[in-house]
């Protein structure tokens, strides 16, 4: 199993190189070369098993020979070991053929759990094998760095930096990436968006010397290990309610377009998708580039479901390698494009992206409403993302075909916008119940690229 990068001129590399790279040298993605294919009989037989054995099988074509049978069941046995419910990823019906697939039951009560710790064994495996560290740098909205945090503290290997734009992410994500003690992990509060902390970790690996130097890697959905570990929810849910004997729809709340591409890749492996649902909040790029009217950055508006507040959805580049038919070069000269404020998207990629995709968007005023009225109608108290894509979801799913919509965090991430929209405080879970009273570790610091490497560069252990 080979990957090859998006832009079309970094070498081809295995799936442990792929992994621990993250970001191509070319500044592109990395992808599977071919997509390996589940059979009728094979998504059958996963009828019934446990999630941790779905994982394994579902995985297992694209790891190559990094690890054996014995070495990945292992990892994945201790990646899901702390879940807080032997489901790992249950469903709840919300109505007649509408489904909510619960995603918030690992560490950090949202759905980045599922990659994260999985990769942080992953990383702590392939790099006690070799006898060498790295530094991972990641750039978040709020969760991801919450589980980069969680699977990596503590790790002997590895030295993470987290960038988070300060101000703007919720008191219990900063909190869950502020909070741990251990030395090897730190927490930045970049002076900035979200959007400013992502361009900072690209021009981090666009320099050869500092990313040669510090041996970056990164676990940020650029890096595919993380797409792959969510690929599996899709067909563990899909499989419940029926698959491959009947089709399902997925609805997915997503800013940075990881979590939907992850759905994209489950049904080139064959799961009979029907609908793949792209919902956007009020920064709705990704909507209006996938209703035909091109990717062009504007301002990024504070919401209620901060972890969407995003311009440039990196994952894009992926879907977009496809629709340009695997065109390298046609890809770098859109994101060269991207760098000015935006691009067009040609007729037949737009047709490729019409087939594949449909999308909607979700007001802050419709969003609140959707929190109320799902705890009204259902007795489920959801966070403000997965509002989003309720309220998305309701407006595409049809009679016939089950929809089933990511619920991507836990409602005690964000709990001033449930609280604002339905009057009740969600309470965390008990092991997180004295997050609020943990001493915080964090580092505030410039929108300043030399800066961020001076203190990534001091602070790395010897």
């Amino acid at each position: 199993m080979q990957y090859i990068s998006t832009r079309g001129t970094a070498p081809a590399l295995s799936f442990e190189d792929t992994m621990l790279t993250g970001l191509a040298r070319d500044g592109g993605l990395y992808v599977p070369e071919t997509i390996p294919q589940m059979s009728r009989e094979d998504i059958a037989a996963l009828n019934g098993l446990g999630y941790d054995e779905i994982a394994f099988r579902v995985m297992r074509p694209f790891i190559g020979d990094t690890f054996t049978d014995d070495e990945f069941r292992a990892i994945i046995d201790r990646a899901y070991a702390g879940f807080g419910h032997v489901a790992r990823a249950p469903l709840v019906q919300l109505d007649q053929n509408h489904f909510l697939l619960e995603l918030f039951h690992g560490p950090t009560l949202a759905f980045k759990d599922f990659a994260m710790q999985l990769i942080g064994q992953l990383f702590q495996a392939a790099l006690a094998r070799r006898g060498d560290r790295v530094t991972i740098v990641g750039a978040t909205s709020g969760d991801t760095g919450s589980a980069a945090i969680e699977a990596f503290r503590g790790l002997d290997n590895v030295d993470v930096f987290i960038l988070y734009p300060h101000g703007r992410v919720s008191e219990v994500q900063r909190r869950q990436m502020t909070t741990p003690s251990e030395d090897n992990v730190h927490a930045l509060a970049v002076d900035g968006d979200f959007d400013d902390c992502q361009a900072a970790l690209k021009d981090m690996f666009a320099d050869d010397d500092f990313r040669d130097g510090v041996k970056l890697a990164a676990v940020n959905s650029i890096n595919w290990a993380r797409v792959l570990a969510q690929v599996v929810y899709y067909f563990s849910s899909a499989v419940s309610l029926g698959a491959p004997e009947r089709k399902v729809s997925f609805t997915v709340p997503t800013g940075n377009f990881g979590d939907i591409f992850a759905g994209y890749i489950a049904k080139q492996m064959g799961l009979p998708v029907d609908k793949l649902v792209v919902a956007t909040n009020q920064n709705d790029i990704l909507h209006r580039c996938l209703s035909g009217q091109g990717y062009h950055k504007g301002p990024t508006h504070p919401s209620i479901s901060p972890s969407m507040d995003i311009q440039v959805s990196s994952n894009f580049e992926r879907a977009l390698f496809d629709a340009y038919g695997r065109d390298g070069k046609a890809v770098a000269q859109l994101m060269d494009e991207l760098k000015q404020g935006g691009f067009d998207v040609s007729q037949g990629a737009m047709e490729f992206l019409a087939e594949t995709f449909v999308s909607g968007r979700a007001s802050e005023e419709e969003t609140s409403a959707t929190i109320a009225e799902t705890l009204k109608k259902s007795a489920e108290l959801i966070c403000p993302h997965t509002a989003v894509g309720v309220k998305v979801a309701e407006e595409q799913r049809a009679d016939d075909v089950p929809m089933i919509t990511l619920a991507t965090a836990h409602p005690a991430k964000f709990p001033d916008a449930v609280e604002a929209a339905t009057g009740i405080h969600p309470p965390l879970p008990p092991a997180m119940a004295d997050l609020y009273e943990r001493s915080e570790r964090v580092t505030r610091i410039a929108n300043d690229l030399a800066a961020l490497k001076d203190h990534i560069k001091g602070n790395i252990r010897a």
